[in-house]
């Protein structure tokens, strides 16, 4: 519990140790994201945290909105009450953005980096602030943006989530698991619908990468071939202190679809590191 919000995880250890290694998952994902990989990781002791709004953690207040410099706060609240530091962190895209900034910012919580299909941060360029503020806060007026749809099953709710997604049913199947509640005429997905509302303002390319740059820890990226981060990747890796680059098949969530590869990234990593 932090403040007014309770934060839920998914704990891949059969015991918990004082010192996880903290997994990070992306936008609309919930802890579920990370089975795949602890199944070939069963070594490690993989702690799966889920970000306000996400999964089983609390939504954000009615008065609330959610800002991705937020969900770093949360991390460091929780680093701080856990008594945690010199954390290995595994994030996926978005988890990966706020483990890079916690990394830049609090070093001390953060002494090794996974970043998988992701690297540096989604940014706008300076030109485009008024625009962006405007569109973040039309979004968020929109009438009924908060309104979860049904769906009559499991199974119906998986689908939906398949058709906006780069893996199998299988794999939607695991985030609907964890990640859907059961109402009156079928299921919800348990996310907060205003993840789905736009940020009212992005970082600059120059302010990514100071944040970057001020990253001092080893850091392991692994990309997938068909992922969503190839072009950004580019523009960003030379900004990092340390950094590895690993390549694997698959799309953006390929510690779902291709974990054995994945996990034998982290392994070299992990090891090298040590």
């Amino acid at each position: 519990m932090l403040d007014n919000l309770e934060l839920a995880a998914f704990s891949c250890s059969e015991t918990q140790p004082a010192q996880p290694i903290l997994c990070l998952h992306g936008w609309l994902d919930n802890a579920a994201s990370f089975i795949p990989l602890a199944s070939h990781l069963p070594e490690l002791p993989l702690l799966a945290l889920e970000f306000p709004g996400h999964g089983h953690s609390s939504h954000r207040s009615p008065d609330a909105a959610y800002y991705f410099f937020d969900w770093v706060q949360d991390v460091v609240a929780l680093c701080r009450q856990q008594q945690w530091q010199n954390l290995t962190i595994i994030g996926h895209s978005m988890g990966g953005m706020v483990a890079t900034a916690l990394a830049a910012s609090f070093p001390e919580l953060v002494k090794r980096l996974v970043l998988i299909d992701t690297l540096g941060f989604v940014v706008a360029e300076e030109s485009t602030v008024a625009s962006q503020l405007r569109q973040g806060i039309d979004s968020r007026l929109k009438p009924n943006s908060g309104r979860a749809p049904c769906y009559p099953s499991l199974q119906a709710a998986a689908e939906a989530r398949q058709k906006q997604s780069d893996f199998s049913l299988t794999e939607a199947l695991l985030l609907a698991g964890r990640g859907t509640v059961q109402q009156a005429g079928g299921v919800r997905w348990r996310a907060d619908m205003r993840l789905r509302q736009q940020s009212v303002y992005r970082l600059s390319p120059r302010q990514a990468e100071h944040l970057i740059a001020a990253v001092a820890c080893p850091v392991l990226a692994v990309l997938a071939q068909d992922g969503m981060f190839n072009e950004q990747a580019e523009a960003w890796r030379h900004h990092y202190q340390q950094l590895s680059v690993d390549s694997v098949t698959g799309g953006h969530h390929c510690h779902m679809t291709q974990a054995p590869l994945v996990a034998a990234s982290i392994q070299r990593f992990l090891s090298a590191a040590s």
